[in-house]
């Protein structure tokens, strides 16, 4: 892919279409769904030791649903999605550190108890 059509197709998918979905109404509701957007690209040129001239680049996009604007009755109401994947990640990754702590806190205890043990020997 050529750089200008790089920069080109970046544009394109950075656009505020990415981020809102077209008004859907029913029932006298709208609603309007809205979607956090990333992206990141690069590209580059360059000679080989044969005279001959390159170029290329490549581009990521991501996107995950953040909510969504609801219109009824002439007012507007925001709806968040729950992304269940990264609530289960967050529980998880807190119960771990948890047991981790837990786990030292115990250790330095034990280590504390023995230590007093010995010098009530002595």
């Amino acid at each position: 892919m050529k750089i200008d059509e790089l920069a080109a197709a970046t544009r394109e998918a950075l656009s505020a279409r990415r981020v809102y979905t077209e008004p859907y109404e029913k029932n006298g509701v709208t609603v309007i769904g809205v979607a956090a957007v990333g992206g990141g690209g690069g590209g580059g040129q360059g000679q080989d030791e044969k005279g001959q001239q390159g170029e290329g680049g490549g581009f990521g996009l991501a996107a995950r649903p953040v909510g969504a604007y609801v219109l009824k009755d002439g007012k507007v109401g925001w709806v968040p999605a729950v992304d269940v994947n990264r609530v289960l990640s967050l529980v998880a990754f807190v119960i771990s550190v948890l047991l981790i702590t837990r786990s030292s806190v115990i250790r330095a205890r034990l280590r504390a108890a023995k230590a007093e043990l010995e010098a009530l020997r002595n």
